[in-house]
C-alpha cells in the first residue's frame, strides 16, 4: 500500500471506535463519475461514517467518460492498480514463472508474447454479434494465423492463461513451438497447491502477474482481464 502514501490513508486495523459499529454498505458500480459519488456515497459517508463499498460490475466497458476529472481519475488507477501486491509466495512463484519465460526466450532477448487463451472459454463458441459478423473471440488456430500476420516468427515464445495442455491448441504450437501453458513453466513442486487445488483465484493471480510482465498481451475474447491490465500498464507508465 506504499503506493498511495500521502493519497489516501490507510490502516491495517480499525479505530476500536469504529470497529464497534456497522458498517454501511454502498454497492458501486464500476467506473462512476465524481457525480455518482457526491450523491450517492458522500451523503451516506458523512451520516454514517463507516462504508464498506461493494464494488459490481455490470458489464464491461473501456469506454471513456464523457466529463473527465483528472485527479480522480489518476487516484483511481493509483488505489485500484498501484496499489495491488500479492501474497509473497503467489509472487515469488509468478517470478519463477517468469523467468522461465524469459529463459525459454534467449533468442529474442527474454521477451515473451502472452495471451489470454482458455479452452473452456472456447468451447463455448465464438459467437458472432448481429449481423456484422463481429466475432466474440478467436481460436487458437486464428491467434497463431494473427501472430503470424503481426510479424512474430517461429521462434517466439507464448505463454497461454491455459492450466493444462489441451489438443485443440496443437494448430498454435505447430507455428509457435515455444508455447507454453502454466503447467509447462510452474516450478514442479507448486504443482500441487497452484494448479491441483482447484483454487481459479490462484491461478488468475499467476495469470495477472505473468501477462502484466509480458511484452505483448493478446485478448481472443472480450474480458474484464484487459481492463485490470490496461490499468496496470497505464499506472506503470503515467509518470508520478
Amino acid at each position: 500500500m506504499k503506493s498511495v502514501d500521502g493519497v489516501v490513508k490507510i490502516v491495517r486495523e480499525l479505530p476500536a471506535e469504529v470497529a464497534a459499529g456497522k458498517p454501511a454498505v454502498v454497492r458501486v458500480p464500476n467506473r462512476v463519475a465524481e457525480e455518482f459519488i457526491v450523491k450517492n456515497i458522500e451523503p451516506i459517508f458523512r451520516t454514517k461514517n463507516y462504508l464498506r463499498l461493494a464494488i459490481i460490475f455490470p458489464s464491461i466497458s473501456l469506454r471513456q467518460m464523457e466529463k473527465k476529472n483528472t485527479d480522480l481519475d489518476a487516484t483511481s488507477c493509483l488505489a485500484m492498480f498501484g496499489s495491488l501486491e500479492l501474497k509473497p509466495e503467489i509472487q515469488e512463484v509468478a517470478n519463477a514463472m517468469v523467468d522461465r519465460l524469459r529463459t525459454l526466450s534467449r533468442k529474442s532477448d527474454g521477451k515473451f508474447v502472452a495471451v489470454d487463451l482458455r479452452v473452456e472459454v472456447l468451447e463455448k463458441g465464438c459467437k458472432e454479434i448481429g449481423g456484422k459478423e463481429k466475432k466474440t473471440c478467436y481460436s487458437a488456430q486464428e491467434v497463431g494465423d494473427f501472430l503470424k500476420k503481426a510479424g512474430f516468427d517461429g521462434d517466439t515464445t507464448i505463454y497461454l492463461t491455459q492450466t493444462w495442455w489441451h489438443d485443440s491448441l496443437n494448430t498454435l504450437k505447430e507455428v509457435f513451438p515455444k508455447t507454453y501453458t502454466k503447467d509447462d513453466i510452474i516450478p514442479a513442486d507448486k504443482k500441487g497447491k497452484f494448479l491441483r487445488s482447484g483454487s481459479g483465484e490462484l491461478e488468475r493471480a499467476l495469470d495477472f502477474q505473468i501477462c502484466s510482465q509480458g511484452d505483448v498481451f493478446v485478448l481472443p475474447f472480450l474480458a474484464f482481464s484487459m481492463e485490470m491490465l490496461l490499468g496496470k500498464e497505464l499506472h506503470l507508465v503515467e509518470p508520478r
